[in-house]
């Protein structure tokens, strides 16, 4: 015998959407532009100082994780030597940066031999993503006439690709909902909210092309902006796992509306490491934007 049509459990498509955060996350959003965009803009040292604070939180919140204590000596050497590793480079190079990773971990292993693999696959990461970022960037010459500063227009590239799928994965996300992405490491996550955010950050990273470098090849433009997107929400998910692994939800509290550095910036990361990576590959440590850009 079946209920009464009115006692039935009726679906509610709004159900899914939670929209409390919104607020909070666009207005945190648009501070962290802003902040990114004067880094990008000025270039040098104060993109070096933006990197090494930003990373140096990332790390600082990692540490945190993988101790499950308050921070400790040979913590704050870790996060000393991330900022060096950022701030050296307008002065030394890339070169420089490394060794100063590589010290840091070096002092990773004299830690607890619990954390002690965690600690310097933290440390060499989050240097391996400070690095391709300054590489990236390089050294500005936006204020000479008639100069074409491939580093802004790379980061100003990379930024729109990352902020774009995060975006319409969580536009989507929320208001198509359906079957779970991987409900094992992230429950929020759904497959339309993926589609929907590889769809968006791709179609703006080729608008931004098409505007930045019209001489370079639509279509390579459009595979890599595809690269960005998808490495993009595969920091998302891997930074998921990891928590997930050491039973935490968010890595911090800092944001309003999106938790800690990590949280924020998980998506940053694998995709500058590809677009330095790619760069390099083509025309060499010198000129890595270029590389990225022009084909």
């Amino acid at each position: 015998m079946s209920a009464p049509e009115d006692q039935r459990p009726q679906f509610n498509p709004l159900a899914r959407r939670s929209w409390t955060d919104l607020g909070p996350r666009f207005a945190s959003a648009i501070v962290l532009l802003v902040m990114a965009g004067v880094g990008l803009y000025f270039g040098s040292y104060v993109f070096a100082a933006l990197v090494a604070v930003v990373f140096a939180g990332c790390y600082r919140e990692w540490e945190r994780m993988v101790t499950l204590k308050p921070l400790t000596t040979v913590g704050g050497a870790l996060i000393g030597l991330l900022v060096i590793a950022a701030l050296i480079y307008p002065a030394l190079g890339s070169l420089a940066s490394l060794a100063a990773v590589a010290a840091a971990a070096v002092v990773a292993g004299f830690g607890s031999a619990g954390t002690r693999l965690w600690r310097i696959g933290g440390v060499v990461f989050y240097g391996i993503v400070i690095i391709a970022l300054l590489l990236v960037r390089g050294e500005a010459t936006w204020n000479q006439p008639g100069a074409f500063d491939s580093g802004l227009w790379a980061g100003l590239l990379l930024g729109c690709v990352v902020w774009a799928t995060d975006t319409g994965a969580y536009f989507t996300g929320r208001q198509v909902g359906g079957e779970k992405l991987a409900p094992d490491i992230s429950p929020s996550k759904t497959w339309s909210g993926a589609i929907g955010g590889f769809a968006l950050g791709t179609l703006v990273g080729l608008v931004v092309w098409l505007l930045v470098v019209p001489q370079s090849p639509w279509w390579v433009g459009l595979a890599l902006c595809a690269a960005l997107s998808i490495l993009g929400q595969v920091g998302d998910l891997a930074e998921s796992a990891i928590k997930r692994r050491f039973r935490i939800k968010d890595s911090g509290d800092i944001i309003p509306g999106h938790g800690g550095l990590m949280d924020r910036l998980d998506s940053l990361t694998l995709s500058s490491i590809f677009l330095c990576a790619v760069g390099f590959l083509h025309t060499g440590m010198d000129a890595v934007a270029s590389g990225f850009l022009f084909w």
